[in-house]
């Protein structure tokens, strides 16, 4: 783990913050089983959540250890319940088979949501123009969900003294650290769960401060993984948000590295995007992301191995020089865009059903599909691929040959992203789905 650190505190304003899914993985906590009396649980002030923080605009991300917050009174709960509202920002399709993105607003009082809902297009905005988000907008429904605040912006802004009373709890100064932005994480939950299907989370906190957090060690009950905060009118708060879905959509690790860390001499790590081997060994061995060393990068220069990341400046390789993973601002390298790719699909379908695939459809009537451009679609009828529909998306049982005989007969149509963007053919496997229809005798 990254060691704690401490930078001095600046002033904070109105917060706005991004709760992001970060991909972290939560530690299990298992039950203590032994027949006699056992030890307490540890009281609430003594336990932690880790965070990443950013100290500024183009800066490398530090961590550290902040105050887990206190489970919820009855009354916090039902104050939550009354409130709420889920707004829809971007809708794609059904969110079963898309990426469902959620923001939730701090800071911003019943007056102001609106506001709040501009705030989250010009946000998504800024954050779908990074690649390859860019690439793949039509995979992403967005929600609002509104938090009422009492009062207008958050703690911390701009100065240590502020203190607002916000229904999330947005603080600049957190821990005695100006630019970290903590919430209470609990509360996030008790919103996000409104949503239908969160898989990202970004709360934004009213302020035009910088700074943010990534929340790296927790995974919600509704399915997201992590939790991210930024200022909402910050020209440069998206960026924390981009970095944080690295790691939860991504599965990709920091590429920065901090000094006293010395030599990494632990096993090959299981991120994508770190390695104990060098670049020839990489090729040689055919590991990590060898199908893309010496091509040029996004991010600028040529993917190979650099040493340091992981935390580590020796021992551990990263794929480019200086990737968003190592410094807010950047592109994505190469391997790290196959990674969000890959993980996009993960949560959304390359296909939608325009027609319900839960009920039998007639012969005569049609099946629609919707996918994005450049989606290949390949039908079938009873698993024989009818050549002459490629890519046409809605057509008839009867026009792809199903005969009249009093049978039962099935329609199938086969999705594939064909981008050259994601090499690794266990990735490729995740940008391929299949819809099958029962057509009626």
């Amino acid at each position: 783990m990254p060691p704690t650190q401490h930078i001095p505190g600046r002033a904070r304003r109105t917060p706005l913050r991004i709760a992001l899914a970060t991909g972290i993985a939560l530690t299990a906590a298992l039950a203590a089983t032994a027949p006699a009396a056992t030890a307490d649980p540890a009281p609430d002030a003594e336990r932690t959540q880790r965070v990443e923080y950013f100290t500024g605009p183009g800066g490398h991300p530090r961590h550290t250890e902040v105050p887990a917050p206190k489970p919820l009174a009855p009354k916090e709960q039902a104050k939550i319940k009354g409130d709420g509202d889920v707004v829809p920002i971007v809708e794609a399709g059904p969110t079963a088979s898309k990426l469902d993105v959620v923001f939730i607003g701090d800071g911003y009082t019943a007056s102001q949501q609106e506001d709040f809902h501009a705030d989250v297009r010009a946000k998504w905005g800024k954050i779908s123009a990074v690649e390859p988000y860019a690439s793949y907008k039509d995979l992403f429904n967005v929600w609002a969900v509104d938090a009422v605040s009492r009062e207008s912006g958050v703690s911390g802004d701009p100065t240590s003294g502020t203190v607002k009373d916000t229904a999330l709890g947005s603080a600049f100064f957190c821990d005695g650290i100006e630019r970290l932005l903590c919430v209470d994480t609990n509360k996030v939950e008790s919103y996000a769960s409104k949503a239908a299907d969160p898989d990202l989370v970004i709360v934004l906190s009213n302020s035009t401060k910088y700074g943010g957090a990534g929340y790296n060690d927790i995974t919600s009950p509704s399915g997201y993984d992590g939790i991210a905060t930024a200022s909402s009118d910050h020209a440069q708060s998206d960026q924390v948000a981009v970095h944080e879905t690295g790691h939860s959509l991504g599965k990709l690790a920091d590429e920065y590295w901090y000094d006293e860390y010395g030599t990494y001499t632990g096993a090959e790590p299981w991120e994508a995007n770190t390695s104990k081997l060098t670049a020839d060994q990489l090729v040689a061995q055919q590991k990590k992301w060898y199908r893309w060393v010496g091509r040029p990068s996004p991010d600028g220069g040529t993917v190979g191995a650099y040493e340091g990341g992981g935390y580590y400046p020796r021992g551990l390789y990263r794929p480019t020089a200086d990737s968003i993973m190592r410094t807010l601002g950047r592109e994505f390298n190469l391997p790290g865009r196959e990674a969000m790719i890959a993980g996009f699909h993960r949560h959304a379908s390359v296909v939608t059903a325009v027609t319900p695939t839960d009920r039998a459809v007639r012969r005569g009537a049609e099946i629609g599909v919707r996918a994005a451009d450049g989606v290949r679609l390949r039908w079938s009828v009873d698993g024989r691929q009818v050549r002459r529909a490629e890519d046409r998306s809605a057509v008839t049982p009867r026009a792809l040959g199903v005969p009249a005989d009093g049978r039962a007969h099935t329609v199938s149509v086969r999705a594939t992203d064909p981008t050259k963007k994601v090499r690794d053919p266990r990735l490729r496997a995740l940008l391929t789905d299949t819809l099958t229809w029962r057509v009626t005798r």
